[in-house]
């Protein structure tokens, strides 16, 4: 999840038309390899009778995962298919969040696999859903601000759509934190 996040913050960092092509490819890219490793993870809970927790809780963590990586790619595809160039602060802001969200994430499904300190995955947990809630913050702001000074209808649902995926993503990034925060209560 961290390439997809600093893919993501490069591409609406960078002002290089052609540089933006790249990284929207090597997001799709990297979503695909996500979807097979979910793949996999969901073809080996079939197979194995004993799982490191429950069936359940992997599973949606799975599927949590797959989903940030879903609205990460879908928030590039957006910006390439709206053709949207000019990349606002808002825009750039929770690409950052989004970034930040992964690093998280990352942090605390390493700490999983032996579960021995569970404050690291706490702290991430509580830092995950600090960034959702400024996330939260930055799409609503931006949103007003394009009702308030954007005449264009055709802008407005461009801008709209692109924010509402990103936000998304780090709606998705809370999920894994509350999937984690289950483990934990379960394997405690």
């Amino acid at each position: 999840l961290i390439s997809l996040g600093e893919a993501l913050n490069e591409l609406v960092n960078t002002t290089d038309l052609d540089r933006r092509k790249e990284l929207t490819k090597k997001i799709e890219d990297l979503e695909h390899v996500g979807d097979d490793i979910t793949h996999l993870i969901f073809l080996e809970m079939g197979k194995n009778f004993i799982t490191p927790f429950d069936r359940e809780d992997m599973h949606a963590l799975a599927s949590a995962l797959d989903d940030i990586a879903d609205y990460i790619h879908g928030s590039a595809a957006r910006m390439d298919l709206y053709k949207i160039t000019d990349i606002t602060p808002p825009i750039k802001k929770v690409a950052e969040l989004i970034l930040q969200g992964c690093i998280d994430v990352n942090k605390a499904v390493e700490e999983l696999r032996n579960l021995k300190n569970i404050r690291l995955i706490t702290d991430s947990c509580v830092r995950i859903n600090s960034m959702e809630n400024q996330a939260d913050y930055v799409f609503d702001r931006a949103v007003a601000d394009l009702f308030e000074f954007e005449d264009d209808a055709k802008t407005i649902i461009k801008y709209k759509e692109l924010f509402a995926a990103m936000e998304t993503a780090t709606d998705k990034c809370e999920d894994v934190a509350n999937v984690l925060e289950t483990i934990l209560v379960k394997n405690a």
